[in-house]
């Protein structure tokens, strides 16, 4: 048990000195996970006037802050999560499971007979430890949002998704050569140098039915 406590003492002190959770907390941003996508959008110019954009798996919100503080009402922003999420100016919230379609008929209702033209998730699955059980539940989250894609997403769209090292990342990349044009690997400076996590963003989407 004291190994434990140490364990978690050490991750808070590690937490707390990070420049990035200070940065956030001075700039008034929700996570230090703002950074990483801060970094990806200039690097990658994800994002234009004019936009729609959904984020999946949005809570606590720090990826569509940075979308509404920087772009505004020069882009339409839907984000939906299982969890609360207070509420953000020029952001329309849905709490509720994306795959429910009582939430895809709100999002609908939000895009108006439009298709997104950037998806963007920084969802992960919930840890058992079991890896392979783990695994599988991520594939599984990763196939919806490639069903997510299929019916919303318009041709040429974008998608950047938050990916773990392992099976599940290796067949979503698999996949995602039969569903868009390109797709490359991103580590920005934000993520953990020994985090298993990095971002992969697909560009050129290719619906099967278009």
């Amino acid at each position: 048990m004291a190994r434990k406590g140490n364990k978690t003492g050490e991750w808070a002190r590690q937490h707390l000195n990070d420049p990035y959770v200070k940065k956030a907390t001075s700039e008034g941003y929700r996570s230090r996970a703002v950074y990483k996508f801060q970094e990806i959008e200039q690097q990658d110019k994800l994002i234009r006037s004019g936009m729609l954009i959904a984020d999946l798996g949005s809570a606590p919100g720090g990826w569509s802050q940075y979308i509404a503080r920087r772009w505004g009402d020069r882009v339409k922003l839907v984000a939906v999560d299982l969890l609360e999420m207070d509420p953000l100016d020029k952001v329309r919230f849905i709490q509720g499971d994306f795959q429910d379609q009582s939430v895809l008929n709100l999002i609908d209702e939000f895009a108006q007979g439009q298709r997104f033209d950037l998806v963007i998730s920084d969802m992960a699955p919930n840890i058992t430890g079991v890896r392979s059980s783990d695994e599988a539940q991520y594939e599984a989250l990763l196939d919806s949002v490639f069903d997510f894609c299929e019916a919303r997403l318009k041709p040429g769209g974008n998608l950047l998704v938050k990916l773990f090292e392992g099976s599940a990342a290796h067949y979503y990349r698999r996949e995602v050569k039969t569903k868009f044009k390109r797709g490359v690997v991103r580590k920005p400076k934000a993520s953990r140098p020994k985090s298993r996590e990095y971002y992969f963003l697909s560009t050129g989407f290719k619906p099967s039915k278009a």
